[in-house]
């Protein structure tokens, strides 16, 4: 149940986009206030996460995962019969909501109940299975249900899902919260929030506008002033939303800015490739999506020999090796030509980088979880759920910066290339530098020895 919640909660965070013209058409939504319907629902996952993970510890995580599932079924029926765009748009800002309430609350939900281990291993590796599957799948869905049926049922298709874990649900999660219930930090809640809020707003901004727009660098100067805000208030609250000790924490702490690179890299990699695939090759949104079902595959695969690769290597090892990997096969697309035919390399590459890159996660999610007391799983898959959503928010806007600024003076797909090349780059130092830190750990206890 858990599983195949936080699988459509993945699924919504795409499968709209490649109904956006139709949709602005039904609803008489204007072309430049299209991409709202993609930056609310974003806004709201990325902004309100970390303040939902400590709510779940405050409050009950089952509790706030049905909570959320039910603001998911609402807001899903009220999308899916907006005839308005004030409607539309709200609906989408209340699923992003419950995307930061439920995604937290359902991790913490998996990390408590199985003990750190191969159980815990095995639960976090189909987890992130299905929230990347359902990242690539989404177009696919989006595509069929918009070309079938209508893109409304792309929010309908929740209502079901929402109805049924609300009906199963409380008969077999059992409640979970620590012993004692700490104060809410409210100060550093509104700070983090604030800060999330507008580092997401103009990291969106700088891939609608430029990086250079005004709009972006006050997003981007206000997000850095309220995030050290919220460092300060941390610092002298007597009940943090989020512990210093945990920061301090070297897995933690590297465990996210991995975790934050591999979405970004990865989920950048599908917006590079769709502007191949269809502006180069010439192929349509469907059958660009389906080009991308292989790579949903690939993340499936990975998540289920993920936590094998845990225990052969350690998580660290499990990160490095899966970014290295990663960097290999989609290095192999800098290749790629005008020519249809290249679209076989693109599905061999993006199926082997997607097996890596879940390894990575999976490896990432093990590792910013592990050594952390049950009362603090709440703000530790917070923090993750975070740097997910951040990671997916900052890879294409930075991708797209570069491939405009090399279509100035040369042709798109040099542009991509070029793009493709740094991702690759990305991926490897982020690998070396994973493998180098899973060696240091692992000569402490020889050291010690």
């Amino acid at each position: 149940m858990l599983l195949s919640a936080a699988f459509t909660l993945a699924v919504d965070f795409s499968i709209l986009n490649v109904a956006l013209p139709v949709i602005g058409a039904d609803v008489d939504l204007r072309l430049a206030d299209l991409q709202w319907v993609s930056t609310a629902f974003a806004l709201c996952a990325a902004g309100f996460t970390l303040l939902f993970g400590r709510l779940a510890d405050l409050f009950g995580r089952r509790r706030l995962f049905l909570g959320g599932m039910a603001a998911l079924g609402a807001a899903s029926l009220a999308g899916g019969l907006a005839t308005e765009p004030s409607v539309l748009l709200v609906a989408r800002a209340v699923q992003g909501l419950a995307t930061a309430a439920v995604i937290p609350a359902a991790l913490s939900l998996l990390t408590t109940t199985f003990p750190e281990g191969p159980q815990r291993q095995r639960a976090l590796g189909l987890n992130g299975a299905l929230m990347a599957a359902g990242f690539t799948s989404g177009a696919v869905l989006g595509g069929l249900l918009t070309g079938l049926l209508s893109w409304r049922w792309a929010f309908f298709l929740n209502v079901p899902v929402a109805v049924l874990v609300l009906l199963v649900g409380p008969r077999v999660l059992v409640e979970s919260r620590p012993p004692e219930r700490p104060r809410l930090d409210v100060l550093g809640s509104v700070t983090v929030t604030g800060g999330l809020l507008a580092l997401v707003y103009g990291l969106t901004s700088a891939g609608q506008r430029s990086w250079d727009s005004p709009v972006t660098i006050v997003a981007l100067v206000a997000a850095a002033l309220l995030l050290a805000a919220f460092g300060v208030a941390e610092s002298r609250s007597d009940a943090p939303l989020v512990p210093l000790g945990m920061l301090r924490r070297r897995t933690v702490a590297w465990g996210n800015a991995a975790g934050l690179l591999a979405f970004a890299t990865e989920t950048s990699l599908v917006f590079l490739l769709t502007l191949y695939l269809q502006d180069v090759v010439g192929f349509g949104p469907l059958a660009t999506g389906l080009t991308f079902a292989v790579l949903g595959a690939g993340t499936v695969l990975g998540g289920i020999v993920g936590p094998r690769v845990i225990r052969a290597v350690g998580s660290q090892g499990a990160v490095a090796a899966g970014l290295l990997v990663q960097a290999v096969a989609t290095a192999s697309l800098m290749t790629i030509g005008p020519e249809a035919g290249w679209v076989l390399l693109v599905v061999v590459a993006t199926f082997v980088g997607g097996v890596a890159n879940l390894v990575a996660i999976v490896g990432f999610m093990v590792t910013a979880t592990s050594g952390l007391p049950d009362a603090e799983q709440g703000v530790a898959t917070g923090l993750a759920t975070m740097s997910q959503q951040v990671g997916i928010t900052l890879g294409t806007p930075v991708m797209s910066a570069i491939v405009a600024t090399q279509v100035a003076s040369e042709s798109l797909l040099d542009g991509v290339t070029t793009a493709i090349g740094i991702n690759a780059a990305v991926c490897l130092v982020a690998g070396v530098v994973a493998a180098v830190a899973a060696r240091r750990r692992a000569a402490v206890p020889a050291l010690a020895g």
